[in-house]
């Protein structure tokens, strides 16, 4: 169960749209995106869904900078970010989560939540070093953040312990915890409950629909669990070969004939 969060550095409203336009990705002539176009609504839970090889994982590379598009356009509000290295889109306000636990496993939770406040820290490395007043007022505040943020996320217990010895599911919030101080505008979410306990995907999911609510933090989801995507998700993008076959509501889309035959096999739908 989360707690309401305090202040934050980002307003809740006024959060920029993400618009995906005409996206095309190709590798050596094999494409592996085909003009993928959605939009993610400010301060919603887009679901980015689809058999396994759609495109999803490279559609998520190309918006974090891993990945270049070959074609089409990336924007968040104004700012372009095709082309950008994933260091700029972060400093933008784009936080990504990956599937595999990223979590430096002797530090402490706290210090691990501490990396998120990176590219929010203005100290330098002489004042840090010297320990000035500013440099210590600017850490105080920054933990303070942290421990906001790790109350609000559930793991508030677990901040002095190294974090690698938490189990798996309070591993997954802590990288969850860690991506929100940055204070990101949009956060992609790259299967969050793979490899949990049923009660685990329950907390996690009650986790992200907090960051929605009560943030109004923009999410794009990648998720195998339908039960999960049906729960969160606002607005349903489906995947098939690289290119988007369903766009729209997630009823709808669960119903769609075309995102059936992607997952079950036309053999599968006829009999």
């Amino acid at each position: 169960m989360t707690s309401a969060l305090p202040h934050t550095d980002l307003p809740s409203a006024g959060i920029p749209p993400l618009e995906v336009s005409d996206l095309t990705v190709r590798f050596a002539g094999l494409t592996a995106l085909d003009s993928v176009t959605f939009t993610v609504r400010p301060g919603t839970v887009h679901a980015l869904i689809g058999p396994n090889g759609a495109g999803k994982s490279t559609c998520f590379n190309v918006l974090t900078g891993v990945y270049r598009a070959t074609e089409g356009s990336v924007r968040l509000g104004e700012q372009e970010l095709t082309g950008l290295p994933p260091h700029r889109i972060a400093d933008l306000g784009v936080a990504r989560i990956f599937q595999n636990l990223a979590l430096p496993p002797h530090a402490t939770v706290e210090d691990s939540l501490l990396l998120g406040r990176h590219r929010l820290t203005r100290t330098g490395f002489l004042a840090a070093g010297l320990r000035l007043p500013s440099a210590a007022r600017e850490d105080r505040r920054h933990r303070a953040r942290v421990r906001e943020i790790a109350e609000f996320v559930g793991i508030a217990d677990c901040l002095g312990h190294p974090a690698g010895s938490l189990p798996y599911g309070r591993q997954k919030l802590a990288e969850l915890a860690r991506a929100l101080c940055m204070e990101p505008k949009v956060l992609l979410l790259d299967e969050p409950v793979a490899g949990m306990t049923a009660d685990e995907r329950r907390r996690t999911a009650a986790v992200i629909a907090g960051v929605r609510d009560s943030l109004g933090i923009s999410i794009v989801l990648v998720e195998h669990d339908m039960g999960v995507v049906m729960r969160l998700a606002d607005s349903v993008t489906v995947l098939d070969f690289g290119r988007r076959i369903a766009d729209g509501a997630p009823g709808d889309v669960q119903n769609d004939p075309a995102v059936i035959r992607a997952y079950l096999g036309e053999e599968a739908t006829q009999q």
